[in-house]
This record gives structure tokens, sequence and C-alpha cells, in this order.
């Protein structure tokens, strides 16, 4: 759908020049989610994983993150190892609805209640955060947090249109439950992509 080179906004690598591939397609549609323009893949055009990779190599980081829409619809193998041979970090944002392909050297898991992640990725899971909208969001993040690996960074994250009423909750919440950690949507207060 679209690349980018920014900061990450968000999560463990919060902060970092980051190169992004935005694929398009996305079977999991949260009603809240803030790139509904990338739900339907047919509306862009296909691009060789040479142009892809021969656009990020132009930028001064080594960082790729590949998000979507849904970039698990995908075989990702081919792609993330072209970017590696061009020595980039590969990291993956997913809901972890269809199956995991590819070499990541990190991943973000964000499971959808509208989807929920297959098992298979839970434990490789670097990140687990989950999107907080209401307060029953806790107790389905707990559900998702007893699944992922021991060493596996929680978030928990406002989602942005109720982040004045839910971001008390979530520290009230963390302060209780200190093995989670907040994250917050950084590029949206900074404006960038």
């Amino acid at each position: 759908m679209e690349a980018f080179y920014t900061l990450q906004g968000e999560g463990f690598h919060q902060g970092k020049a980051a190169y992004f591939i935005r694929l398009a397609g996305c079977d999991v549609g949260c009603v809240w989610c803030d790139v509904k323009e990338s739900w339907n893949e047919d509306l862009y055009p296909l691009q060789t994983i040479e142009d892809i990779v021969s656009k990020a190599i132009e930028n001064p980081a080594r960082l790729a993150v590949i998000t979507g829409g849904e970039p698990t619809l995908y075989n990702l193998e081919m792609l993330t190892s072209a970017l590696q041979k061009e020595g980039f970090q590969t990291n993956i944002e997913t809901s972890g609805s269809s199956p995991l392909t590819g070499t990541w050297d990190w991943i973000c898991l964000s499971p959808k209640k509208f989807k929920p992640p297959l098992p298979a990725i839970l434990k490789k899971a670097n990140e687990l955060k989950i999107i907080i909208f209401n307060k029953s969001d806790f107790q389905w993040a707990e559900k998702y947090a007893a699944e992922v690996s021991a060493n596996c960074k929680m978030y928990l994250q406002p989602e942005w249109s109720r982040s004045e009423q839910v971001t008390p909750l979530i520290i009230e919440y963390i302060l209780a439950h200190p093995q989670w950690q907040f994250s917050l949507q950084m590029h949206k207060y900074i404006h960038v992509p």
C-alpha cells in the first residue's frame, strides 16, 4: 500500500528510525482501525520485492517494519530474506490471525477480538501489545499474557479515539499489575506518519 521512513511510534522500539512497509489487505476489520484504507488490496498495484527493497535502502536506518492491513496474509519469506541481505532488522506488526511466514528479528503481536491470533504465534511473540478500548479489555489482555513466553514484553495501549477515557484506567491497571508497560502512540503526538 505504502512505504515511508519515520520514527517507530509505539511499543518496544518506540522512537527508533524505521522504514515502514505497509501491505494492503486485511481480513480482521477492527472498527477503530486508523488505516481502513489498507483493507482492500485490490486498490493498490503489486510491487516487486526488488522495488520495495531498493526504496528501503535509500534510507539510513536498517530497521524495517512490515505492517498492514494484516501482513500475515502474504508469504513474507522472500521479502524478509531480501531485506536481511541488505542489513535490515526485520520487525512485523501483526494480529497473528494468519500463519506467520518470513524470518523475523522482532514480532509484535497485537491480537484483536474480531479475529483471534493463531496459537502458533503466541510463543514466538517478542512483544504483546493490547489495545484498550474499554475496561473489559484488561481481562482479555490477561488471557493472552498467560499464553506468550516469559520474556515477551507486554504493553497496554489506549485506543486513540478513547485515549482520554481509558488512559487513567491503564495507569491504574499497570500500577496494580507491573508486568505490563504503557505504550503510547507517540507518532500521533509529534505528527509523523
